[in-house]
């Protein structure tokens, strides 16, 4: 799922864009302008210039460089080691990515990054695939030198960055350059919470909910909408098994027939979800997230079931923002159900929205102005398939 995956169209001069306040909070997740001073101040550097199409309101993409690695195993290279170290270690080859190189599915590969990070004070960092990414269930997650954990930097970090990618259902055609994830830098701690939520919706309605108050616990709740299928439509898409490639440069290029069979529910409103298969829903909610603020979904939450609901779940400032050309956008739900089958039901719940400060309002937003591929949105599928004709789907 996910929001952020910008067209890259021309950006506005910061200076023009501009929206700064008088006073900025020493604590949240960095906007562009912040981004860009750490670019130009060499806390972030590539190994080609970083350019103002990267800086998006609360992150940027990262671009994958000119080597990948095929190895046996995902793996975390763990206090003791580097991620080259690991990789000699599990590595079976290396090709070069040059002009477009094949990803097959279900093979783990880990290709360097361009970009490096010297990271000062209590500045850390956290990524997600982008939003095409997570849609075309390419399974991409961020590696450090002597980390832990996944999607992670730890403040202090000084050193280069990995991404690790799994295509899942589709093999891909990827090259120098191509942008797959997204980095996000957050100063201090995370300030979040149910109160700041309530305060939130009673402020700006971040969640259009359906029926009665929303549903604030440890987030907010989001549901999914079938409600389309009680009467035979189309309320999603299932991946077909065996396909063609997918070149992540080709924009509105693939039949949708070709790679996706649409989904309907039965009379009830109920979807029985095959384990292994991987779906595209969308929420019966309409989501808005403020010019101050930026949002994630849990990506996995045993609680309502054995089923994975995001894999590219950040949303920028400014997604679905009236300002911006949203006024409301429904969430695209990434959906593979784990081990058995899973019953899902209109309007039964799929996932909770965390939001999080930004340190102080970015001078570009999500939406129209800056290209963004997914304001708006409905049921929408990766920006790389033709829109559907969805009563020739059959």
């Amino acid at each position: 799922m996910g929001t952020r995956d910008d067209a890259q169209a021309p950006q506005p001069a910061a200076a023009e864009a501009d929206r700064r306040p008088l006073t900025a909070r020493n604590s949240g997740l960095l906007p562009s302008q912040e981004i860009r001073d750490l670019v130009a101040a060499g806390a972030i550097t590539g190994a080609e210039p970083i350019g103002e199409d990267q800086i998006q309101p609360a992150s940027l993409d990262l671009r994958l460089d000119a080597v990948a690695h095929r190895v046996r195993a995902s793996f975390l290279p763990g206090g003791g080691a580097t991620v080259l170290q690991r990789i000699d270690e599990f590595g079976m080859h290396r090709f070069e990515l040059g002009g477009g190189a094949v990803l097959e599915k279900g093979c783990v590969y880990i290709v360097p990054l361009m970009e490096s990070l010297n990271l000062k004070g209590r500045l850390s960092g956290f990524a997600n695939p982008k939003s095409s990414t997570g849609r075309l269930d390419v399974f991409t997650r961020l590696i450090a030198d002597h980390g832990a954990v996944f999607d992670q930097v730890p403040a202090g970090y000084r050193g280069p960055l990995y991404a690790e990618i799994s295509p899942r259902t589709f093999s891909i055609v990827v090259r120098r350059g191509s942008r797959l994830s997204q980095l996000r830098l957050r100063r201090g701690s995370a300030e979040t919470g149910d109160s700041m939520l309530k305060r939130l919706q009673r402020e700006v309605r971040v969640v259009d909910a359906v029926e009665g108050a929303a549903d604030i616990d440890q987030g907010i709740a989001v549901t999914v909408d079938l409600s389309n299928g009680i009467g035979g439509g189309i309320v999603g898409w299932r991946a077909r098994h065996h396909t063609g490639l997918i070149d992540l440069n080709l924009i509105d290029h693939y039949e949708v027939r070709d790679f996706w069979e649409p989904v309907r529910a039965d009379t009830d409103g109920a979807v029985v979800l095959n384990p292994g298969d991987f779906y595209i829903l969308a929420s019966k909610e309409a989501v808005t997230v403020p010019p101050d603020h930026a949002a994630e979904m849990r990506a996995y939450d045993t609680r309502v079931g054995e089923f994975r609901v995001h894999y590219a779940g950040f949303f920028d400032p400014g997604f679905g923002f009236a300002a911006t050309g949203g006024a409301g956008s429904r969430a695209v739900l990434e959906i593979r159900s784990f081990e058995v089958p899973f019953v899902l039901r209109d309007g039964q719940l799929v996932g909770r929205l965390v939001y999080e400060r930004m340190t102080e309002t970015p001078d570009k937003l999500y939406g129209t102005p800056i290209g963004s591929s997914y304001q708006r949105q409905s049921l929408a599928l990766a920006k790389q398939f033709r829109h559907p004709d969805i009563g020739s789907c059959s």
